[in-house]
Parts: structure tokens; C-alpha cells; sequence
């Protein structure tokens, strides 16, 4: 009988990512990761070169999110591996998978404060959902199953391999794994746990039911079952700030998001609601205030993440499991309901209470210009975003009828994420039209990745919001810090259009009302790289505006701004 033939380290770390079905991956090379790079050079995965590794880790984040497989992003020991931290602790937040490995110092020198050595294993113990220092070759299938079926099950999430440079060139007969380390509930699907029928008859008895989605029931695959509920008993639908495209945004149902920056109308249910139903979502601060959250309704909620339950907010009924498998369970035991006197108040509370903005002046209003795009486009664009007013008004005015389409760092709140997030969603899906909407700050912070777009061809359209201000730090500066507007004034932003030139991307710049249909034909006229420089007030704000704290009772409507003005 042949032995198995010998593999390094590094030979089977390629085959592991092949059998995983790995296409690509995002990186950058360094001393001690080489050897695996001389692999990498060898095989058929394709690996795109960025400039900076938190842009790796962010174009993994925008690839997951955007297919729905791992991402895979590499660095090298010591500073490079640091760099990753920033997109591990987003992708851990927002529940998306993502596998980094990381260059280490040879076996016998850790710990010896060897040239760019860091402890990542230790660093990073905190930020993902499993992590390995992998000591020997014969080690390393077994540590990548692990990594794998970790990052992939349950609530998916942020995995790290460090792999020492004399494992990766180290030899081994162990290609398959053995004797797993972790328990199967830490990855497979939990069977459901809980009263169904006391579940159902809760959600039957309800007269103002509501359903809150998140970001979960993206990750479980659960679009079509949570439309089927809502139209089998006719409740509408209310989603956070991830959760956005698990229901279609502009089905009759809608109340789009909730939460810090969500509708009025959406916010207005969550207080009138006698039944709230938390569909993968966590409760969080921006939507939920502890004590004060639905306080007329009956609260339940399935999650696949038992730690969630009663974290924040106190739960009347409870499902644990899979989101998609315990709808399917559920949907026959609820009642097929008519459009009810709830309904019309929820069409009610639309027509009094819409989204709103100031529209007479000259300049460009950033909602006024996205919900052209979002006609233009007929809604069926990748949006990616980095995180400020932009975002909001993304969210708010850019309907999703479809999961996946929407990438942003909701979370950890990350400046710097739009950019790389969309590379890697277009790298994931090269037929679509992938937009990264971004403001003046947030763009700067990853700019270089304009190199990795061209360097590549990588398609992405570019839509530059520019108030000169780092503008929701200056819209918290003028309504609760008595307009000192400390350090959130750009007294220097470079020509971007000159800079997108720079990087062979061309550009344009539009500063007035009557320019938006020009800088709309620009962006859309073709499929190609482009970067869209639209100037906007400084004092524009985003409405409506729950105060941090506070809840949705405290909500600020725009209708409210001028009292607020006169106080």
C-alpha cells in the first residue's frame, strides 16, 4: 500500500482552501508568510494584492456578505496581522464570515519579542469566534476544519490561523482531520428549542403584531419564509440597520428601518405595536432602549444565538434555532389574517409621518440625489457604505427589495469600510452594479484601495458625498454640544476628482440642484470605474434622529427642527 504523499505546510493550506471551494482571497505579502505566498503563486486561487491589510480584511467582510461564502483575506507576523484587527472586530459584530491567516514567527522564536513578532492568537481571542496558533503541520487540517465549520456555523463570524513559518514549511501525511477539538453545537444547526404552540397562539391573539428583522435573517437564508409570514397574516415589517433587503423595502408591508435614524413611521409602530416578533436581530443600543422599548407589546424572538436572548430586553417568548428551519415550523401554525385596522394606521402613520428634507434651495440634498439613484438604478444596485450621514440616508432612502445587495459596517461603526467592501463584492459578483456611497472623511481613511480597483479593473462606482466636515460629528456638535464644532471641520480635502485621476479612475464633480441629472448620466452612463464628487451643506442633517439614550418616544422628526431652533 503507498504512503500518502508528504505536503508542506503550505502545499496544504491550498488544498484545504480548494476543497472548501476558496476562489479568492485578499492579501499582502511579508517575511514570515512567504513560503505560503510561494504556494499561492503556484495554484489556481486567484489573490488580489491590496495596499493596505484592514482593506483586506474589509474586501473579505464585502465578499461574504455580498455571496453568501467565506471570505479569506491573508498578512504577514507582526504589524501586518495587526492591521487586520479592525475588519476582524467589524466582521464579529456583524456576524460575517471571514477566515484570516496570518505569518508567524518560527515555532522556537515565539516569544522571544522576535523581528515583527505580536501575539495575534492573543490579540484576537476577544474579535473572533475561534482562533489557532498552529504549532505543527500534522496540525494544521485539523485546525482549518475547525476554523471553517466555526466561521460557517450558527451565528457565522470572524475565524484567525497563525501560521508560524516553520509550520508552513514543515511536511505531513495528515491531509483530512481528525478527532475535532470542538464540540458539533458550536457549529451545527441547533435543533429548535422552545413552545411552538404557545409561540403561535401568542403571535394568532396579537392585534398590532409587528415583525423586527435583522441582520440574522440574512445569514440564514430566511427572505422567502419571513415574506410568507408577513403576507400570510398580513403584519408589517420593520428592519434594522443589517437587516435591510431580508424583506423587500418596497413591498406594501415596509416600514424600512428602525432605530436611531429609522423612519418615523417604523419607530411610531414599534410604540403602538401589542406584539413585537424579533426575527435575528440583537436589540441593540441604536434601536432598543433597556426599559423602554416596545412598552405596550408582548416580546418574543428566534435567534440561533441563545446569548442573545434577554440580553438587552426582557422576552416573553422565545424560539432557539435557525432562523429559516423554525419559520417553517411556525408559518403553519399562524392564522391567515386580512389587512386589518392595523394595517391602514401603519399606511396612516407613512402618509403623516414620511421621510423629509428641505428641497427649495439650489444646492444638491444628498436624500433628494439617492433617491434618484435608487429610481435610476430600479433598486437592483450592490450599495456599499462607510458610516456617517451617508449611510443613514442610504438606508433610509435606497429601497432593498433583495438580500445581499447591502454592505455596511453596522456594529463596530467602521470609516474606512465602503471602499474595500464593495471591491470585494464586485470580485464576488462581477455581474453586478456595485456602488460604494461614501462621504469626504470616510473615504480618506482607505483611499489607497483606488490602486487594488485599477491595478485589478475592478469595477466600482465611487459616490462621494463632500460637506468639508466629518458631518454626523458635526451634526451632534450644533444640535447637543452648543455648535462647538471641536476638530470635525476638513480645513484641507484634496481635489478627488484630480486624486481618482491620479489613480486612472475618471471623475467628475457637480455642486448644484440643476447638476444632479449630469452627475447621474455620468455614474450610470457605462459600466466602468468612476468616482462622483457631489458637494452638499455642511449643515445638513439627518432626520429623523433619536437622541443617543433615548427612545423612540424622544424621536426628532424634521418637522421639529425649527422649534428646536427657536429653543
Amino acid at each position: 500500500m503507498q504512503s500518502p504523499k508528504e505536503l508542506s505546510g503550505s502545499q496544504l493550506m491550498i488544498e484545504l482552501l480548494k476543497e472548501k471551494g476558496v476562489e479568492v482571497c485578499f492579501g499582502y505579502p511579508g517575511g514570515s508568510i512567504l513560503p505560503f505566498y510561494d504556494e499561492i503563486y503556484k495554484s489556481k486561487i486567484r489573490h488580489i494584492l491590496v495596499r493596505h491589510e484592514q482593506g483586506a480584511a474589509h474586501m473579505a467582510e464585502g465578499y461574504a456578505r455580498a455571496t453568501g461564502k467565506i471570505g479569506v483575506c491573508i498578512a504577514t507576523s507582526g504589524p501586518g496581522a495587526t492591521n487586520l484587527v479592525t475588519g476582524l472586530t467589524d466582521a464579529k459584530l456583524d456576524s460575517i464570515p471571514i477566515l484570516a491567516i496570518t505569518g508567524q514567527v518560527p515555532v522556537p522564536a515565539i516569544g522571544t519579542d522576535a523581528f515583527q513578532e505580536a501575539d495575534i492568537f492573543g490579540i484576537t481571542i476577544p474579535i473572533t469566534k475561534y482562533n489557532n496558533l498552529v504549532k505543527s503541520a500534522d496540525d494544521l487540517a485539523r485546525a482549518f476544519e475547525e476554523a471553517y465549520l466555526i466561521a460557517m456555523g450558527g451565528r457565522p463570524g470572524p475565524v484567525l490561523l497563525d501560521f508560524p513559518k516553520d509550520v508552513q514549511l514543515g511536511m505531513t501525511t495528515h491531509r483530512k482531520p481528525k478527532d475535532l477539538k470542538i464540540q458539533p453545537r458550536h457549529y451545527q444547526k441547533p435543533e429548535m428549542e422552545g413552545d411552538l404552540d404557545s409561540f403561535a397562539r401568542a403571535l394568532n391573539l396579537a392585534k398590532k403584531p409587528l415583525l423586527y428583522v435583522g441582520g440574522g435573517a440574512i445569514n440564514s437564508g430566511a427572505y422567502k419564509e419571513i415574506r410568507e409570514l408577513a403576507e400570510k397574516a398580513n403584519i408589517p415589517v420593520t428592519m434594522t440597520l443589517m437587516g435591510l433587503g431580508a424583506f423587500p423595502g418596497s413591498h406594501e408591508l415596509s416600514v424600512g428601518m428602525l432605530g436611531m435614524h429609522g423612519t418615523a413611521y417604523a419607530n411610531k409602530a414599534v410604540l403602538e405595536c401589542d406584539y413585537i416578533l424579533n426575527l435575528g436581530a440583537r436589540f441593540d443600543d441604536r434601536v432598543a432602549k433597556i426599559g423602554d422599548f416596545a412598552p405596550n407589546a408582548i416580546r418574543a424572538h428566534i435567534d440561533i444565538d441563545r446569548s442573545e436572548f434577554n440580553k438587552r430586553i426582557s422576552i416573553d417568548h422565545l424560539l432557539h434555532g435557525d432562523l429559516k428551519e423554525v419559520l417553517k415550523k411556525l408559518i403553519p401554525k399562524v392564522e391567515k389574517k386580512e389587512k386589518s385596522e392595523w394595517f391602514h394606521r401603519i399606511q396612516e402613520l407613512k402618509k403623516n409621518h414620511p421621510l423629509e428634507f428641505e428641497s427649495k434651495s439650489d444646492d444638491i440634498k444628498p436624500q433628494e440625489f439617492i433617491d434618484q439613484l435608487y429610481k435610476k438604478t430600479e433598486g437592483k444596485s450592490i450599495i456599499s457604505t462607510d458610516v456617517g450621514q451617508h449611510q443613514m440616508w442610504a438606508a433610509q432612502y435606497y429601497l432593498f427589495d433583495e438580500p445581499n445587495n447591502w454592505l455596511t459596517s453596522g456594529g463596530l461603526g467602521t470609516m474606512g469600510y465602503g471602499l474595500p467592501a464593495a471591491i470585494g463584492a464586485k470580485v464576488g459578483r462581477p455581474d453586478k452594479t456595485v456602488i460604494c456611497i461614501t462621504g469626504d472623511g470616510s473615504i480618506q481613511m482607505n483611499i489607497q484601495e483606488l490602486a487594488t480597483m485599477k491595478m485589478y479593473d475592478i469595477k466600482v462606482k465611487i459616490l462621494l458625498f463632500n460637506n468639508n466636515f466629518l458631518g454626523m460629528v458635526r451634526q451632534w456638535q450644533e444640535m447637543f454640544y452648543d455648535e462647538r464644532y471641536s476638530h470635525s471641520e476638513w480645513n484641507y480635502n484634496p481635489d478627488f476628482v484630480t486624486l481618482a485621476s491620479a489613480y486612472g479612475i475618471k471623475g467628475l464633480k457637480i455642486t448644484k440642484k440643476e447638476e444632479i441629472q449630469k452627475g447621474l448620466d455620468f455614474f450610470l452612463e457605462d459600466d466602468e470605474s468612476c468616482l462622483l464628487e457631489v458637494l452638499i451643506p455642511a449643515e445638513e442633517k439627518v432626520f429623523p434622529m433619536i437622541p443617543a439614550g433615548m427612545s423612540q418616544k424622544d424621536m426628532i422628526e424634521f418637522k421639529d427642527l425649527e422649534n428646536l431652533q427657536k429653543k
